[in-house]
């Protein structure tokens, strides 16, 4: 059985090479951008643990499970390719079923560049969290460089009884360097209801007033920390402000939202690291 198992990660490899080559070339010579989507499944195993029975990378969304916490399963995703760039298209889709545990993380930062391919980047994220079920979500940021355009989309959608702490960290530019165009949208439902459905577009050609007093005042790093969890039913966090530019806010369900902005990224994983560690107890 265990000769087998190794045939068919080989024989995947192998095509993952391959298919790797095909879209480099297809890079090399501008005609489009990659299109890649990498998916994750986590289950109980019937031994105290979560098992992951659906783990599949795909071109430079390569993803590697690691040691978890406790009964939780976790995944990190590594780039193994730069981008997103011009015309990419990634996605990754993640389901945690009833009483499974999952934790992702990723490598390092994401950085959106600009590419010989026309027109904007995509970076699609699903979830679904099954009753019971709970996933923390905390990737590095993802950075905004000079040139890039990239749209990214979030929907998250939770049963009754499931639990989420997702981070979201965007960084404008690199250091000394103008930021690309960033339009970011997160779509939050629980049990079938709204809970969060917000959007923010940045850097050349969004909206006016992005960079204003009324919206970011300069800053170069904003991020988010959604916590949702059932106890929050019976007793919910104060709102209350947690820096100079950040704030905790409870939203209309059991769950409370965390928004900053800060000048680097750096002094915004400091709040958001805090808020976290006071919310987990």
């Amino acid at each position: 059985m265990t000769a087998v198992r190794g045939a068919a990660v080989d024989s995947g490899r192998d095509r993952d090479r391959d298919r790797d080559r095909g879209r480099d070339r297809d890079r090399d010579r501008g005609t489009t951008g990659v299109r890649a989507t990498a998916r994750i499944a986590a289950r109980v195993d019937g031994r105290g643990g979560t098992a992951l029975p659906v783990l599949e990378s795909d071109g430079p969304l390569a993803l590697r499970r690691t040691r978890g916490r406790g009964d939780a399963a976790r995944v990190m995703l590594v780039g193994a390719m730069s981008g997103p760039l011009g015309g990419d298209r990634f996605a990754v889709e993640t389901e945690v079923g009833e009483e499974a545990r999952l934790d992702v993380g990723s490598a390092a930062a994401t950085i959106a560049l600009p590419g010989q391919a026309k027109g904007e980047a995509r970076y699609d994220v699903r979830i679904d969290v099954a009753a019971g079920g709970e996933l923390r979500w905390l990737p590095e940021q993802l950075i905004s460089a000079k040139g890039s355009d990239l749209a990214v989309s979030t929907r998250v959608e939770l049963a009754a009884g499931a639990r989420l702490v997702f981070r979201e960290e965007q960084v404008l530019g690199r250091a000394g360097e103008e930021p690309g165009r960033l339009r970011s949208r997160l779509t939050v439902l629980l049990d079938g209801r709204p809970l969060l459905d917000q959007e923010v577009a940045c850097g050349p050609g969004a909206p006016g007033g992005w960079d204003g007093p009324a919206v970011l005042g300069g800053h170069r790093a904003v991020g988010q920390l959604l916590v949702v969890r059932p106890e929050f039913v019976d007793k919910q966090p104060e709102p209350r402000v947690l820096a100079e530019t950040a704030a905790l806010t409870p939203l209309a369900g059991p769950a409370v939202l965390v928004s900053a902005l800060a000048t680097d990224a750096l002094r915004l994983r400091r709040v958001l690291d805090q808020a976290l560690a006071e919310l987990d107890g």
